[in-house]
């Protein structure tokens, strides 16, 4: 199967952007082979021209041959993080998911599918038992704010907090995920999977988990794939799971995103450390949060009183740039890079080899 995808200008936010150059070298069947976590079987032969220079738009052809197959071993119980074993067929999809159930062996617990995902939160399968998490968690929970989403609550961002929009946003964030290519990914925090369906038509990768607390978002998400023709399901899945208890295998994601979701998070450092615990050796982190920089960052005492407010009020999270490197790097994560445009920026990190 042969795919194409033609990537358009870099997007010049700032001239931080400008000074920043991603490496361009070619992928050789060895390379993806060697860092897919998938076992092997289907193989996928994909080329795309890449703009590797956002001044001189100088471009490079880089053929991919990769080998992956859609497989249910990167999946854990949220509980003990051991794998899961699925009771479907032999292609975990989208279309499959329903009505399958996936066992943990250790704890014996059973997780089951539903139309539109699989419930892998700690509590999924309690039938009276739950935690309610904090206000800026449980509001995407609310169906009414999960409708409006992609139909003018995200095109907000760019207004008044300097995000270039989707398809710009995914043009530079290829150039940071370039490493993870034709690998998995997860979208962490999807919202309704504005950045996980391009992400899964892109061609780019073997195979893109939408994943999110919300079970509205997670149907908002279903039903804008059920709404495109064409839409490529097989090497597709919708998951519903908690940031700071991620269940996938360690070692065994060669990428995760977070869209406009940082900030959201009750405590970014146990979700980055997550992050970092599911992630590869060389696997890739990237995400766009809004910024805080400024006189403010100086005020003694700022950041420890900021966090201790967010915590106990559930409110959003702000962090500087300086404050998004060091929690990189507590979490072990390691090259981190920026794009900064007013409010918005987007970081990158990897997991060491």
């Amino acid at each position: 199967m042969a795919v194409s995808v033609a990537v358009a200008g870099m997007y010049t936010l700032t001239p931080t952007l400008s000074s920043f150059k991603h490496p361009t070298r070619l992928f050789s069947r060895a390379d993806f082979v060697t860092k897919l976590r998938f076992p092997l079987s289907l193989r996928l032969r994909a080329s795309y021209t890449a703009v590797i220079d956002a001044e001189t738009n100088s471009t490079e052809s880089i053929v991919v041959e990769k080998e992956v197959r859609n497989s249910s071993n990167t999946l854990a119980c949220p509980v003990c993080y051991d794998s899961l074993t699925w009771n479907g067929g032999p292609g975990l999809s989208v279309d499959s998911i329903g009505g399958s159930s996936f066992q943990c062996s250790t704890c014996q617990k059973t997780y089951v599918g539903n139309q539109t995902h699989i419930d892998l939160t700690a509590t999924g399968g309690a039938k009276t038992y739950g935690e309610t998490m904090p206000v800026s968690t449980e509001l995407f929970r609310v169906p009414l704010v999960s409708f409006l989403y992609e139909r003018g609550w995200r095109q907000t961002f760019s207004v008044w907090g300097g995000f270039p929009g989707p398809e710009k946003e995914f043009e530079l964030m290829k150039g940071f995920l370039k490493p993870a290519l034709g690998g998995n990914i997860i979208d962490a925090s999807c919202a309704s999977g504005l950045f996980s369906r391009l992400f899964s038509k892109s061609g780019l990768f073997s195979f893109v988990v939408a994943l999110d607390y919300s079970e509205n978002m997670l149907q908002q998400c279903y039903e804008f794939i059920q709404q495109e023709e064409n839409f490529p399901k097989g090497n597709f899945i919708l998951v519903r799971a908690d940031i700071s208890r991620l269940p996938f295998v360690s070692n065994s994601v060669d990428a995760v995103h977070a869209g406009a979701a940082l900030h959201c998070w009750p405590s970014p450092l146990t979700a980055v450390a997550e992050i970092s615990r599911v992630l590869r050796p060389g696997g890739v982190f990237v995400a766009t949060t809004y910024i805080l920089d400024g006189p403010f960052s100086v005020i003694p005492f700022r950041s420890t009183f900021r966090q201790n407010f967010s915590q106990l009020s559930g409110s959003y999270i702000f962090l500087s740039e300086r404050e998004l490197e060091d929690l990189c790097r507590a979490c072990g994560l390691v090259g981190f890079k920026c794009i900064r445009n007013g409010f918005f920026v987007m970081i990158s990190a990897t997991k060491p080899n």
